[in-house]
């Protein structure tokens, strides 16, 4: 059996939770000369559907023929009303990265993909800002200023647009982007763009969050990924992370600790997304590990 990820797929599927749903999965992949290599599920009880995601190889030699392989899980899909992903895991997926002045994750996320971590491909990297052009530059990354007013906040999002396209990629990353996107923008990247922020919301929100929560004394602090929706911050959560803080630290001790969540967060945000292990479950996401 071949074992090269040029030689596997990887699927993603969610529909209601009925009984038939793997037998007809690997009942389809055998006919395609296929065998799971991989595979994780999940029942919801409360939402009553079920989460499959299967890494499967060829048993035979020879390469996959995608276009049969998607026109017979479209074909399974409209049996079972399945929403579905198939991804090639040897595939580099074509990423935007988008900040502003904040350079923690945009370097966090560059030098892991740089060591092989993130298995990306970043085609440029968007600021409203020009400050973080020599990172980019660090790590041989396209920069691009589209800076970014009331006035000019609707030009702005259609150049990036254009740039989406231009580049066909697949996901963006909002490594600390302090602008908010529109709706409109919004619904364009749903489901395919990632965002990062501190955890203390609702309760710290504006300016010096991390020093209102210092002078609440707090004793826990953390950084939340999600995918971006039109309701700010309160997307689907991918992934969270927290750290224990105490009276002795001051407001930076927090913004140091915080800035350390956050790249940790996010990165294993943007993995996941990229291995195609994250399905939506309404506002929730079920993350197949």
């Amino acid at each position: 059996m071949n074992s090269n990820d040029s030689d596997q797929r990887v699927l993603t599927l969610s529909c209601v939770d009925v009984a038939g749903i793997v037998h007809a999965v690997s009942g389809l992949l055998l006919d395609h000369a296929g065998t799971i290599v991989e595979s994780q599920q999940f029942g919801d009880a409360e939402t009553e559907r079920f989460f499959l995601r299967v890494r499967f190889a060829r048993t035979e030699l020879g390469s996959f023929d995608d276009l049969k392989l998607r026109n017979d899980l479209e074909r399974l899909a409209d049996r079972f009303s399945m929403a579905w992903r198939l991804l090639n895991p040897a595939a580099r997926p074509r990423v935007v990265i988008m900040v502003s002045r904040l350079a923690h994750c945009l370097n966090d996320l560059l030098f892991r993909n740089s060591i092989g971590e993130l298995g990306i491909d970043v085609v440029a990297v968007v600021s409203n800002h020009p400050d973080l052009r020599p990172v980019a530059q660090r790590y041989g990354v396209p920069f691009r200023h589209i800076a970014v007013s009331p006035a000019t906040k609707k030009a702005a999002e259609s150049e990036l647009l254009a740039l989406l396209e231009q580049e066909s990629v697949d996901f963006v990353v909002l490594a600390r982007y302090m602008q908010v996107l529109s709706d409109d923008l919004c619904k364009v990247l749903e489901g395919r763009a990632i965002n990062i922020h501190h955890s203390m919301l609702p309760s710290f929100k504006g300016a010096r969050p991390y020093g209102q929560a210092h002078e609440r004394g707090v004793k826990l602090i953390g950084a939340t990924a999600h995918y971006v929706t039109a309701d700010l911050d309160e997307g689907p959560i991918i992934e969270q992370d927290v750290a224990r803080v105490d009276h002795s630290m001051t407001e930076s001790d927090l913004i140091a600790v915080g800035r350390d969540l956050e790249c940790r967060a996010l990165a294993r945000a943007v993995q996941w997304h990229r291995q195609n292990r994250v399905v939506l479950n309404g506002t929730k996401t079920v993350v197949l590990q």
